[in-house]
């Protein structure tokens, strides 16, 4: 992780769960991380709680389901820092929905997020690493275990598919970088159930006790042991492709 120090990662979702373990982690690791979130206060806090570390935490506040705000973000950063080294695509969220309940709207929103954010932030990290000669920059996707069978959950059946997707835009960026003679990588995490507030957001539980009582019943991981899994990824020598690892805790049923 070394060779990372002093260089600048984008991490989408910062403000909780995956997205701020990331964060700290990579501060810790001594890199300016720009950490993008709608939930400005949670940030700045994020920020604070990094102060001393050997890298920096830069909070922007972005709804990344806006074109142009994720643009002016990428403006900034090209700005104030130079360019992006790392971009981790973590922002994603579900509607508590079936197929058979949900509706085009609440569809479109997850799509907005989960699939065409994390294409255009890649694109933008990708043209900003071409720009300045960067050809060992690295691209990481937070996908899910949904993204490679379909659980029998109902309610997460559309979130499923646009995990799918994730799968399928890792392996297509792998193909359109080889093309290119890249040697900027892409990877994808896909983790199963993380002890987040993703269950409560999503609406899968009422409360914090009932959500307690899910993670413990399906078994969890913590957003830690993702950070570790993403740690081990940037650490590779730059030659090694680590293209999409499934982590689940051994006690996953599902």
């Amino acid at each position: 992780m070394e060779r990372w120090s002093g260089r600048v990662a984008l991490v989408t979702g910062a403000s909780m769960g995956i997205g701020a373990s990331v964060a700290r982690r990579l501060v810790a690791e001594g890199m300016k991380v720009v950490g993008a979130a709608r939930s400005i206060d949670k940030l700045q806090a994020l920020a604070a709680e990094c102060k001393g570390q050997r890298g920096t935490l830069i909070p922007i506040k972005c709804d990344l389901t806006k074109d142009e705000e994720v643009l002016a973000m990428f403006a900034k950063i090209k700005k104030d820092l130079g360019g992006v080294d790392v971009c981790i695509n973590n922002a994603g969220f579900t509607h508590n929905k079936s197929l058979l309940e949900g509706s085009p709207k609440e569809w479109r929103e997850m799509m907005d997020l989960n699939v065409v954010a994390l294409c255009l932030c890649t694109r933008e990290s990708i043209a900003s690493m071409r720009e300045r000669g960067v050809d060992d920059g690295h691209i990481i996707h937070i996908s899910s275990i949904a993204g490679h069978r379909v659980i029998p959950r109902k309610k997460t059946h559309f979130y499923t598919a646009t995990k799918y997707s994730v799968t399928a835009l890792t392996e297509g960026l792998r193909q359109e970088l080889r093309e290119a003679n890249s040697n900027i990588r892409i990877s994808a995490i896909s983790p199963g159930l993380v002890e987040t507030g993703f269950a409560m957001n999503a609406g899968l539980v009422e409360d914090a006790n009932a959500a307690m009582k899910y993670y413990k019943e399906l078994g969890s991981l913590s957003a830690d042991d993702v950070t570790a899994t993403l740690v081990h990824i940037l650490g590779a020598p730059p030659h090694v492709q680590i293209h999409d690892v499934q982590v689940t805790p051994i006690t996953q049923v599902m």
